[in-house]
């Protein structure tokens, strides 16, 4: 069955740094895009950033642009979020997010890992 499986929340300081991984099962990785998502308390689940299936283009939110780096592993089947300079207001649950290409039938989504930042 299709899995999407985030890992690598957790707890960290103002301007520190975490690494989310997301490992895929269950379907043809290559085939869909791949993204991140986040929802604070008390707010609407927002877009953080998107890589392509191919690996070639990515986007970002503006909220996070020069600090959040999306890749993915094909060979692994895995799509991380480097985050950097972390504040705050990233505070939140983190979902991966998986759209296969010209289809909209196909949308899975992981469970979610909280990332808080604070002092």
């Amino acid at each position: 069955q299709v899995q999407l499986v985030e890992s690598g929340g957790g707890l960290v300081q103002p301007g520190g740094s975490l690494r989310l991984s997301c490992a895929a099962s269950g379907f043809t990785f290559t085939l869909y895009h791949m993204s991140w998502y986040r929802q604070a308390p008390g707010k609407e689940r927002e877009l953080v950033a998107v890589i392509t299936n191919g690996g070639g283009r990515t986007n970002y939110a503006d909220s996070v642009k020069g600090r959040f780096t999306i890749s993915r592993d094909s060979a692994k089947n895995t799509v991380y979020l480097q985050m950097n300079s972390l504040k705050p207001e990233d505070t939140a649950v983190y979902y991966c997010n998986a759209d296969r290409i010209g289809s909209a039938a196909y949308v899975y989504w992981g469970q979610g890992t909280q990332v808080t930042v604070s002092s």
